[in-house]
This record gives structure tokens, C-alpha cells and sequence, in this order.
């Protein structure tokens, strides 16, 4: 870390969540050190412009912090790879953004001397720079050790999350929470665009919108709330 407490961060994965989490650490103060290629370059230099293109080896040969944001199937083959090859740095932070794996996933990177945090963003990320307004409203999960989690609380709240520790043993059940919500609310949409378009209903994404999300706040309120005064109902 420099004197300063701003740090060389480079990005692993360059689909919609990488870019993005290098932009809001860009805006925080952070510098970008490079980032690697991925299934859209345009996309990603369109949120992180001007950020060098690099092997991934050399990304983490340059970085203080290194945010690994790969498919959730490559994240361990990829940890365990820049180990082999002596990547990993003593005392460099290495988190990935992954809702299911905690910091176990990092072991062969923490065994060399980095230090492993997990930070998950709780967003449906898009990859554009509108994902930046949505972090500004949302949690984080963080998972790390003891005596580096205000390093990955630090680290939310430069991302603008508010963060919340998750243990370790408890991922799993977070990542299906997650994935619950996300994946049941676009199937239910899904079905209810379709039926409105088989009776002639033009635009019936946005038809719904009004209902769908003043459903889901009311339905989020009352989460929060689980016994609402019954005039409310």
C-alpha cells in the first residue's frame, strides 16, 4: 500500500463486473494498473478507459490489490495457476467477487503470502457505467480473516456498498439467497412480458414497470418489517 493508503490495483476479467469494479476503485483514488482481455474489450474501455491491457500474470506482477472477477467455474484453476507460476506476492491483497466462495478459494495465493478477501457487490451488474449509481445504494458481502476484514469492509465502502460480514461457512447459503432473487424475479418477468405480448399488449416491460417494482419495495418493506400494521394490507 502507498503512503498514502491508495493502491495499484489491477483487474483480472473484463466481463460487466471487472471494469466496473475498477472504475469505482478508480473513483475512489485508486490506480488502475492494468486489466486483462475479455469477451468484449469496447464494453470494458468504455468503463475503465485508458487501463492497459495485459497478461494476467503481469497484472498481478504490477498490483498491490488484484480483483479477480472471472466466471465463478474458473476462479480456483485460476488462483491456483498464478500460484504455481510463483504470481502471487507477500502481502499483496488479492479479492475476488464471487457471491459463493469465501476466501478458501484463495488458499494457494494466502499460502504464498497475499492476503485473501472476498467481497461480493449485492447488484445484478450490466458492465456499464450505470452499474456505478447502483453500488452506490447497495451491500456488499465481505468474507476475511480476523485481522484483514476492516482491509475488506474498507474496501466496500470505496466501492460504495455498505458492507456485511458473511462467515465462511455461510457463503453457500448467501450465493443461493442471491441467486434465489435473481433468477426467480427475471423467470417471473420473463412469464409476464410474455403473456401481456400474446394479448397484443405493446411494450410490456415497460407496462410492468410500475407494478413490478412497487411490488418489490413493498415486499422488501415488509421483509425488513415482518409485522406490518394490518391498515397497511
Amino acid at each position: 500500500m502507498t503512503r498514502n493508503g491508495r493502491l495499484g490495483v489491477g483487474i483480472i476479467g473484463a466481463g460487466r463486473v471487472g471494469p466496473v469494479i475498477g472504475a469505482a476503485l478508480a473513483g475512489a483514488g485508486h490506480a488502475i494498473t492494468g486489466i486483462t482481455s475479455g469477451s468484449d474489450d469496447d464494453r470494458a474501455a468504455a468503463v475503465l478507459p485508458g487501463a492497459e491491457v495485459l497478461e494476467a500474470s503481469e497484472v498481478v506482477r504490477r498490483s498491490e490489490l488484484v480483483v479477480l472477477a472471472v466466471p465463478h467455474d474458473q476462479l480456483p484453476d485460476l488462483v491456483a495457476g498464478l500460484a504455481a507460476t510463483g504470481g502471487w506476492q507477500m502481502g499483496q491483497l488479492v479479492l475476488h467477487t464471487d457471491p459463493e466462495y469465501g476466501i478458501e478459494v484463495l488458499r494457494p495465493a494466502a499460502e504464498r503470502g497475499a492476503i485473501p478477501l472476498a467481497v461480493h457487490p449485492a447488484i445484478s451488474f450490466t458492465g456499464t457505467t450505470v452499474d456505478l449509481r447502483q453500488l452506490q445504494a447497495s451491500y456488499a458481502a465481505v468474507t476475511a480473516p480476523a485481522a484483514v476484514l476492516p482491509i475488506a469492509q474498507a474496501l466496500a465502502v470505496e466501492l460504495g456498498c455498505e458492507p456485511v460480514v458473511v462467515a465462511e461457512e455461510d457463503r453457500a447459503a448467501y450465493a443461493e439467497a442471491i441467486a434465489t432473487a435473481s433468477e426467480f424475479s427475471r423467470s417471473i418477468i420473463g412469464q409476464a412480458t410474455g403473456l401481456l405480448r400474446g394479448i397484443g399488449v405493446e411494450n410490456p416491460g415497460g407496462y410492468l414497470s410500475a407494478l413490478v417494482q412497487s411490488t418489490v419495495e413493498r415486499a422488501l418493506r415488509e421483509a425488513s418489517d415482518p409485522a406490518p400494521d394490518v391498515r397497511d394490507l
